[in-house]
């Protein structure tokens, strides 16, 4: 009698039984996930990692435990408890999605990849990964584990991210008509853990016996990536008032990079540093300015970025704000704001021996 051959399905849910991560957002085995919370998960692992994102879906579920409660919310506080876990717009996504979800479905998230991208923040991935975690529905979801392990699996040398079709073709071959979620989430610890992007554990793969790349010795070299060009480097001016313990913050334009975000007054962002005249005709008032030593460097995802903070004391019967427009946030309320990481970066500068200003 002839042996039936296992599938690379068959073979990866062995060995996710065997070895599945136990992760906050993830289903006991045997337990159909909730969509809320997979959804939720899937938004926040967007370009940032399974460590930072823990603690950050563990408040946001404490405080709105049902896409309802997160719709009903409004945006300054959703975007102060995103502050510091980056790509601002995927909060603002985020509630936009929570609003159509509760006001126009009834709270119930559609079960299909092709409704689901209808959705505000939700692309091909994040689509077929909550349609297979979610609804077991035979999609392939292609985070960037996943896309190594399919590319190593078959070799595929279309260097990305041209390639993602191709992959996500290819991807598809191996999603199997039962536990499709967990077969997502198998492909995504299996990259997480054994095919690593260096010194893959080959030896310890239920799929080696059928990976190409293993075969032909370029497991690590795969996949292959366009090189990206460089990355222009910006430099600006950051004005930190301080008035009985309190900093001045202005609120950020409603479009554009950290849309809506808090942040100190900032002058604009150009190839050079101000000169001191120049950098004091862009502070918010008149005061006295003293340039701090050294500089906050922050990484955006197209550029980097220098600022030099100055900082003024003003006293009580000082400046009420900035054009009108600004609030003074009190020290100790500082991390309830929506500040993101560079301004989080910019105020620390300016207030290093007052003890820790962020949780």
């Amino acid at each position: 009698m002839t042996k039936t051959k296992t599938t690379p399905a068959q073979a990866l849910l062995a060995w996710y039984d065997r070895h599945r991560r136990v992760l906050p957002w993830r289903a006991p085995k045997g337990r159909r996930a909730d969509p809320y919370h997979v959804w939720l998960s899937e938004i926040m692992l967007q370009q940032t990692t399974v460590q930072a994102v823990a603690s950050y879906y563990r408040k946001f579920l404490e405080r709105w435990p049902t896409v309802e409660a997160l719709a009903a919310a409004p945006l300054d506080e959703v975007l102060a408890a995103w502050a510091g876990l980056g790509y601002y717009a995927r909060a603002r996504n985020l509630h936009k999605c929570a609003n159509v979800v509760a006001k126009e479905r009834g709270g119930k998230f559609p079960e299909v990849a092709a409704e689901l991208k209808t959705l505000p923040g939700i692309g091909d991935y994040t689509a077929g990964a909550i349609a297979a975690i979610a609804f077991d529905q035979p999609e392939a979801a292609m985070d960037a584990n996943a896309e190594r392990v399919v590319a190593r699996l078959f070799a595929m040398n279309e260097p990305l991210p041209g390639g993602k079709p191709r992959l996500l073709a290819l991807g598809r071959t191996l999603v199997p008509q039962k536990r499709a979620g967990d077969f997502a989430q198998a492909m995504m610890d299996l990259g997480s853990a054994i095919c690593t992007i260096k010194r893959p554990a080959c030896q310890n793969c239920p799929l080696a016996e059928g990976c190409v790349a293993r075969a032909k010795g370029i497991a690590e070299t795969l996949p292959l990536k366009t090189p990206k060009a460089a990355r222009p480097l910006k430099r600006g001016a950051a004005f930190v008032a301080i008035k009985d313990g309190a900093v001045l913050l202005v609120k950020r334009p409603e479009k554009g990079l950290l849309a809506g975000m808090l942040e100190p007054p900032l002058g604009p962002w150009t190839e050079k540093f101000p000169a001191r005249d120049a950098a004091l005709a862009q502070a918010p008032f008149a005061a006295e300015w003293k340039k701090l030593p050294g500089l906050v460097r922050h990484g955006f995802t197209h550029f980097e970025l220098e600022i030099e903070v100055w900082r003024a004391e003003v006293d009580g019967r000082g400046k009420p704000g900035h054009d009108g427009k600004g609030k003074w946030v009190a020290r100790e309320k500082l991390s309830d704001v929506a500040l993101p990481t560079v301004m989080r970066k910019i105020i620390t500068h300016a207030l290093p021996d007052d003890g820790p200003l962020f949780a």
